[in-house]
């Protein structure tokens, strides 16, 4: 994820670190070597002896507009459902570890509560760790018991087996009175929404766009781009190629963009940062059982990017 100060309005027209024109600059060249072809063929021979009218082209770049504004909003919503849910899994994990700490009649100290929270720590770190395709073992192994962590660390879906150990700490808390009937529904709603919040991510990180939209869209465009400068040239003359280039860019850009969010959990410049996310979730609960030595927040990099 970006995390960029606010800068002048000047200075952000020339924004390169952080902007998408990086990784469409050889698609612009090439639309840009086209007009410029185009134009200079066209100076050349007189015209290609075929008349094109701008207003057909003027259709096209509206329907196409109104086809990327369309793409733009779904990636964005999936993104959007995605740092909702990450956000969930923040309260519940907090909701869950007040509650242990508060309302049962264990003492704040006891090793029980302070497993159920390092499993808490390690539900985020593992659903982090699942959506990104990385190995969870370091993080299993320093948040948890040795032995449980290497239990989990064979398993396949690891924040499934961490919730079935919470699970499991509510059903002795209660079959030996340490919590009543209603904290432990309440308690067994949350691990619920925790299970709901894996499910949702799954979900965004299974379920693509369709390939066929995408590929629909990203060949409209080309061809679109390429074709342009023809309908240009008579009216345009010289300033085809900037003109050509200037929409090519707008159109790429957004294409990009929507390719970018369709996947949020990615380590691409505009992915969330789930690392940032399961840190603070860790310091967050390491503060509420009263730790002073918390682990470091994560920060944005030099190039703003945080992780």
């Amino acid at each position: 994820m970006i995390v960029h100060p606010p800068v002048h309005w000047f200075r952000l027209l020339f924004a390169w670190r952080g902007s998408i024109l990086p990784a469409i600059f050889p698609r612009l060249m090439l639309v840009l070597s086209c007009a410029l072809g185009v134009v200079i063929f066209h100076r050349f021979t007189q015209g290609f002896g075929l008349q094109l009218s701008v207003g057909a082209f003027s259709l096209i770049g509206l329907a196409l507009a109104i086809f990327l504004g369309f793409r733009n909003s779904s990636s964005y919503e999936r993104y959007w459902e995605a740092r909702k849910l990450w956000g969930a899994l923040l309260i519940n994990a907090r909701s869950l570890q007040r509650q242990a700490m508060s309302m049962t009649s264990l003492p704040a100290d006891h090793a029980e509560l302070h497993e159920f929270s390092q499993l808490l720590q390690a539900f985020a770190y593992a659903l982090n760790h699942q959506l990104r395709c990385t190995d969870p073992r370091s993080d299993l192994y320093r948040l948890l018991p040795y032995p449980l962590a290497k239990e989990l660390s064979v398993v396949r879906y690891i924040p499934s087996m961490v919730l079935v150990q919470l699970a499991q700490h509510l059903s002795v808390w209660y079959r030996t009175g340490k919590i009543d009937v209603i904290l432990f529904q309440a308690m067994d709603a949350n691990l619920n929404h925790l299970s709901d919040i894996q499910g949702g991510c799954e979900r965004i990180m299974t379920t693509p766009i369709p390939y066929a939209y995408s590929v629909l869209i990203h060949r409209t465009i080309y061809m679109y781009c390429i074709l342009l400068p023809l309908g240009l040239v008579d009216s345009c003359g010289v300033l085809t190629p900037l003109i050509t280039v200037f929409i090519a860019y707008t159109f790429m850009a957004l294409e990009n963009i929507a390719s970018s969010l369709e996947l949020p959990f990615g380590f691409e410049p505009n992915d969330l940062a789930l690392n940032a996310i399961c840190r603070t979730i860790e310091r967050s609960l390491l503060e509420m059982r009263g730790e002073t030595t918390l682990p470091p927040a994560c920060l944005p990099q030099k190039n703003y990017i945080l992780d």
